[in-house]
């Protein structure tokens, strides 16, 4: 079998698995990547996140995390629900986190892929990454052809707008590679103007200590008062620039079960989170992102929104 036939045939199993998109990138260094992210390291715009100036080499490289690699299979996932539960609730949980934690989702999904290549492909070895190790996963994504970093920061697709996860399979052998395609955001700064705390202070440039995607997180200690205030609801993570976003507008729902809210997480209002106990944190968001913040955290970014909450 060619590399162009191996290519084409991992690209057919990917969407078979469940992927919406699938493209295949060189493995090597990310050279112009390795100089943004010095600028925004040197910025501290990672804020609390000492944990983006570990492993620099291996981030930029991945030929030096995962042995013998000499590829990249990139695939998105959409996550994109039938309808958000909280559209008309003061208090929202970003979409990514309605049904069950994506890495465990991204991560069977993947490793049953390279499985699969392995039966009906070709012999290879791999690694499956979910955002959980040091790998650009956009900036791959964008290599292999999915589309564009927006103004945003976040990968832009011209089918899927950006409501999708992304993960690799870092594997030994070589393929057909295919070629980023070009920015599509134009003159639009329809993201810089919705940010209500100024977190994107540039095109793809992004102020984590400003976030409210970091603030309800990542960041273990307080929320500053001058993010608390602008909010506007927000107890886990933000959609805020990817609402706004012009490519959004062509979303499609997901089809994926595990995705989907459970009906105890979609009757919640305002109040049941205000009055939430551990123990129905617990049971509501057993198998959640939203565990990430934990009953504290989440208490805590409510507690940041109360002057929102009663406005």
């Amino acid at each position: 079998m060619s590399l162009a036939s191996q290519s084409s045939e991992i690209k057919k199993l990917a969407i078979e698995a469940g992927f919406d998109a699938c493209g295949i990138a060189k493995a090597g260094t990310l050279t112009k990547d390795s100089l943004h992210l010095e600028t925004w390291l040197a910025a501290r715009y990672n804020a609390g996140m000492q944990y983006m100036e570990n492993h620099f080499e291996k981030r930029i490289d991945p030929t030096k995390l995962a042995e013998g690699a000499k590829s990249v299979i990139v695939v998105l996932l959409n996550y994109f629900p039938k309808s958000y539960p909280f559209e008309n609730k003061k208090l929202k949980i970003a979409r990514y986190a309605l049904g069950t934690d994506y890495h465990f989702v991204m991560k069977e999904m993947l490793n049953n892929l390279l499985i699969t290549i392995n039966e009906k492909v070709c012999k290879t070895e791999g690694r499956a990454f979910v955002d959980s190790a040091p790998v650009m996963e956009r900036a791959w994504a964008r290599e292999a052809g999915l589309g564009w970093i927006g103004k945003n920061s976040l990968l832009l697709n011209k089918d899927l707008g950006s409501y999708f996860f992304i993960g690799e399979l870092i594997v030994d052998i070589e393929l057909e590679y295919d070629k980023p395609i070009e920015d599509h955001c134009g003159a639009c700064r329809k993201c810089l103007d919705a940010c209500p705390t100024r977190a994107i202070v540039s095109p793809k440039v992004i102020n984590s200590n400003n976030c409210i995607s970091y603030q309800t997180i990542e960041n273990k200690g307080e929320i500053p008062s001058d993010i608390g205030r602008n909010m506007n609801g927000r107890i886990f993570g933000c959609d805020i620039c990817q609402e706004v976003c012009p490519w959004n507008s062509k979303a499609k729902q997901h089809n994926i079960s595990k995705l989907t809210p459970s009906s105890e997480l979609s009757k919640l209002s305002d109040i049941d989170f205000q009055n939430m106990d551990e123990l129905q944190f617990k049971k509501i968001f057993k198998n959640s992102a939203v565990k990430r913040a934990g009953y504290s955290g989440l208490k805590r970014n409510i507690a940041s929104n109360i002057a929102y909450i009663s406005s």
